[in-house]
């Protein structure tokens, strides 16, 4: 793997290629660090080859977020609701261009992302099987009406694994919908596993916003070490 990532023009990701074109494939949503900052995280956790691509997001409320919703902050956007038209862009387009211009193979494909880029990430898992493996890092888990989605939808295939991780401090808040983020993703993470798929749930010390980049580096290379 090189020490400088690369541009996909199309699309403005940010690409570091593996040497092996085999190696898994890794989908970032947003850029909470940079690729470089991110690959010397990992390369501290495992030494597992893979691609990494960090994908920008323009617009996170709209983006992200996987049907509408009102703003839960004052002053706040609304959520948009277009994860279903940034995820075919992510497939028709990124995942296509990527393959062709780095000559990539990979054993398998992972999405991953940090608070909605995390939300993002598990409802990709109910809407294409180009992804095999998912990560969640303090994600919004608790978007309105997202947990009975979840029980209520299949995913598109069987998951081979999926992390999902919150900070201890997330749900020490007044605010009525945030602080449901734990119950919710500690939900989520037990309806997986009595529906065996491989789940991993870690919580971490700190607030949303302590050691995002740390945190989102455990997830993937804990996808990355699974059999």
């Amino acid at each position: 793997m090189g020490n400088e990532s690369k541009i996909l023009t199309a699309s403005s990701c940010r690409v570091i290629p593996a040497e092996h074109p085999a190696a898994p494939l890794i989908v970032v949503e947003g850029e909470e660090a940079s690729p470089e900052e991110l690959c010397s995280k990992l390369r501290l956790l495992t030494d597992r080859p893979f691609h990494l691509v960090l994908h920008p997001v323009a617009d996170w409320n709209d983006c992200l977020s996987p049907w509408p919703a009102d703003p839960i902050m004052k002053k706040a956007e609304p959520f948009g609701g277009n994860a279903d038209r940034h995820l075919q862009e992510i497939t028709d387009q990124i995942l296509p261009e990527l393959l062709q211009t780095y000559e990539m193979t990979p054993e398998w494909c992972g999405i991953a992302g940090y608070s909605l880029g995390g939300l993002f990430s598990i409802y990709s898992m109910y809407q294409t099987a180009c992804f095999d493996r998912f990560v969640s890092a303090s994600g919004s888990m608790w978007y309105p009406g997202f947990l009975h989605y979840c029980r209520t939808h299949a995913p598109k295939k069987q998951p081979q694994a999926v992390y999902l991780s919150l900070g201890d401090a997330e749900a020490k808040t007044r605010h009525a919908i945030l602080k449901t983020v734990q119950n919710c993703t500690e939900e989520l993470a037990a309806y997986y596993q009595a529906n065996e798929i491989p789940v991993q749930y870690e919580l971490n010390p700190g607030n949303h916003f302590k050691d995002a980049v740390r945190r989102l580096a455990k997830g993937i290379a804990w996808i990355l070490d699974q059999n």
